[in-house]
């Protein structure tokens, strides 16, 4: 399994539930620009999985909570979606992960029953096509799957999950399936203010420290205690061994009233030190050097999800496609991606960045149209009787345009990838 030391990885969900987003194939592009390598899905939707073609991506797909009646009653079902959904994408499409059902525990009709002979299915249909070593089935969960989640050490399973529970675990346990969590720090601010304090939730705290009166561990962030929670939840049904992996976290940009967290400030700050607490490989305090895969929540904000204010305003892009706060998604330096400004005159400490002449036409296209598009560069000097139109080439005016966004957005390696069309050189390439 090459997987184990290759380091924690960050993704992005993305939620479909509005009625303004860009085509899936725009949506792939923006992917590739940011340098975002692990998606998540909530379905198995044809255009999406057609868009993220040869991209490189590696994408978690999910069965709805509404479908898992059809798929735990037969296993033909499973065999269908398999033949129809699966294969014919795969694996041009990187498919890593099926998740079957999404936090049932907080669904009001009792479908949890549902998801282990789902999965079980779902598994049997990827056997007879030989691909159950390389795409994964499991299931995500809320916090609500714990009665107690503090101290950590004390995390304890919900008993009235019991029954539904155990054989899941145990169906990870042989099949080698990560425990999918989904951890939000914001509900538990928002939720009691006066118990947890804002630096606590934002990964900022210097002072608020939590020490485990069970471990004396010390806490400086409540991701990390939600974390450890779970773990030790495990560890006290002797299921030690499950990798643990976050499906959903994140921070929403915009709230109600009585939502006064709820702004890009602080969401900008929850996603920068989530950030880096991760790719760093810092662990928790129970488990430190520990590698885990976190997948922000969201790629874009959703208009059409239920609830208070917030419910629609996780997104890191507006529909639009530009950037709702500024967020490297590296880690390696906080630059602002995408902002209006035009600096082209000035050169990045030096380096330029053009585009590759090895690069397909396609892939340079695509640059140039993101740039010039949602990228806000001023494509206007490589239009017919401009003073950059000659030479009239496809590389001269992806190289023009290239730098001009890579200048204006912090001349940082991540804005100069253009889905690897982008090339740093030291050299002034108008020379």
């Amino acid at each position: 399994m090459e997987e184990l030391c290759r380091g924690s990885t960050i993704g992005v969900c993305y939620g479909r539930n509005a009625d303004d987003l860009p085509t899936p194939d725009k949506v792939a592009q923006l992917i590739q620009v940011h340098q975002i390598k692990y998606v998540r899905i909530y379905d198995s939707n044809v255009q999406v999985l057609k868009a993220f073609a040869n991209t490189g991506v590696e994408l978690m797909i999910g069965i709805p909570n509404s479908d898992l009646l059809y798929f735990s009653q037969f296993q033909s079902n499973a065999d269908t979606w398999m033949k129809n959904s699966i294969l014919p994408y795969y694996p041009t499409t990187k498919i890593t992960y099926i998740t079957v059902g999404a936090e049932v525990t907080e669904s009001p009709a009792n479908i949890s029953a549902l998801v282990v002979p789902a999965m079980v299915n779902v598994l049997n249909a990827l056997k007879k096509v030989g691909l159950h070593k390389k795409i994964k089935v499991s299931s995500t969960h809320s916090l609500g799957v714990l009665s107690r989640s503090f101290p950590p050490s004390a995390g304890a399973f919900s008993s009235k999950f019991a029954s539904f529970l155990k054989p899941m675990l145990e169906f990870m346990v042989e099949n080698q399936s990560p425990f999918m969590i989904d951890i939000y720090p914001y509900y538990a601010y928002r939720d009691s203010p006066s118990n947890v304090s804002l630096d606590y939730a934002l990964f900022s705290s210097t002072s608020s420290e939590v020490i485990d009166p069970n471990t004396g561990l010390v806490y400086t962030n409540m991701f990390d205690a939600q974390l450890d929670a779970i773990f030790f939840a495990l560890m006290a049904l002797n299921f030690r061994t499950l990798k643990i992996m976050v499906t959903e976290t994140g921070w929403p940009s915009k709230g109600s009233p009585r939502e006064k967290a709820a702004n890009p400030d602080n969401a900008q700050t929850y996603n920068t030190n989530l950030i880096r607490h991760v790719i760093n490989d810092t662990g928790t305090p129970a488990k430190p050097g520990e590698e885990i895969d976190v997948y922000i929540f969201s790629l874009f904000n959703e208009n059409r999800k239920p609830g208070l204010e917030s419910e629609r305003n996780w997104g890191m892009f507006y529909p639009d496609q530009t950037s709702v706060y500024s967020l490297d998604l590296t880690g390696k330096g906080n630059v602002d991606m995408v902002t209006g400004a035009n600096i082209t005159s000035s050169n990045g400490g030096g380096w330029w960045c053009i585009a590759s002449s090895s690069a397909s036409q396609a892939v340079l296209q695509n640059g140039l149209d993101w740039a010039c598009g949602p990228g806000n560069v001023d494509c206007s000097a490589v239009q017919p009787s401009q003073p950059c139109f000659q030479p009239n080439t496809l590389v001269s005016h992806a190289s023009f345009v290239f730098n001009s966004y890579f200048q204006q957005n912090g001349a940082t390696d991540i804005a100069c990838s253009f889905g690897g069309a982008g090339v740093k050189v030291n050299k002034n390439p108008s020379e």
